[in-house]
């Protein structure tokens, strides 16, 4: 097989990789919008503050240590233990749980049938609260997070490709990353779980109606504050999940909650109220990216990766606004 050839197909590879942490983080959006009809600006945030907690507990780490020894004098960091990552991801589901009721509490509550600009306004400045909150908590320096997934190139499969081209050529097999393997994975189960959820339980068609209009769903028996909890804990699920995933592989650090930028052209292209969309738009946004950065960018000076999803997304909402599975919005005047 031609060595050109065998690049082409690693990088299609890694781009599907990459396109599948891209739509962990887009899941988050659709799951929101789909049931409130609010874009959920602090999702990004989300995934950020969900890892932070997961490593401050796992390390033992005393919240607001900081603030405490500056208020106190004293020199508090640690409690001196540690928390298997079980235990931890299970109290980390806690805390976004009980974030989803105080959000449901604090603000939703107050908005409700408020114009669709005031409720994402509202997620902008709950995005920058969590991140002064979480930098308070847990302090604002680089963690490494490990629960137990493994990372690295695969030599299975590097030596499974060796074969494919020539070693005179430079081939010595396709470089595949383990845990992008295994957030693939858990991609197609949050996906597949999600979707089954949202189109046959009773709670998932009152996600649906609740997201088409929350009036009318208060009039035929629907709790909206019941419905809202459950949206933004299932989004915190998703979001502790997506931190997980990009922690592991890059640091939990406070860039993470960038990724949610990167998300935003994969909900155009898949459509804002599409599950499956999500992870079909991440997969054309990794995959093109990859390909487009490895063909055209020598061609363009390079670091085309950092401006390629935008202009693609641009096309589509100038050809295809509602995306590719969103819902096509036709109104009456």
């Amino acid at each position: 097989m031609p060595t050109e050839l065998l690049y082409a197909l690693e990088t299609t590879l890694n781009g599907l990789m990459a396109g599948v942490m891209y739509a962990l983080v887009a899941l988050g959006f659709v799951l929101i919008f789909k049931a409130s009809g609010i874009f959920n600006y602090a999702q990004g945030v989300m995934a950020l503050f969900a890892a932070l907690t997961l490593v401050g507990i796992q390390n033992g780490q005393v919240p607001f240590a900081e603030l405490i020894n500056a208020i106190f004098g004293t020199e508090i960091h640690g409690f001196g233990w540690t928390v298997p990552s079980i235990l931890a991801i299970i109290l980390t589901l806690c805390v976004m749980l009980v974030f989803a009721i105080l959000v449901e509490r604090i603000i939703l509550r107050r908005l409700v049938n408020q114009e669709p600009i005031i409720l994402f306004m509202a997620t902008i400045g709950l995005a920058y609260f969590m991140e002064g909150v979480g930098d308070m908590m847990w302090g604002s320096d680089i963690k490494t997070l490990d629960v137990g997934l493994p990372s690295g190139g695969s030599f299975w499969f590097e030596d499974l490709t060796a074969s494919w081209g020539s070693r005179e050529d430079g081939w010595y097999g396709m470089y595949i990353d383990v845990l992008d393997v295994w957030a693939a994975v858990v991609a197609v189960i949050l996906v597949t779980t999600l979707t089954l959820f949202s189109q046959y339980t009773k709670t998932g068609r009152a996600l649906r109606a609740v997201a088409d209009d929350h009036q009318a769903a208060l009039s035929v028996g629907i709790s909206l504050r019941y419905i809202w909890v459950v949206t933004w804990a299932i989004a915190g699920f998703v979001a502790l999940v997506a931190g997980i995933m990009w922690g592991s592989k890059s640091g939990v650090q406070f860039s993470l909650s960038l990724i949610a930028l990167k998300a935003l052209p994969v909900l155009m292209l898949g459509g804002f109220t599409s599950i499956p969309g999500a992870i079909v738009g991440g997969l054309i946004i990794g995959v093109g990216e990859k390909l487009f950065e490895q063909f055209a960018g020598p061609l363009l000076g390079g670091a085309t990766e950092n401006w390629f999803a935008y202009v693609l997304a641009l096309v589509f909402l100038v050809f295809r606004p509602q995306g590719l599975f969103g819902d096509k919005i036709i109104e009456r005047v």
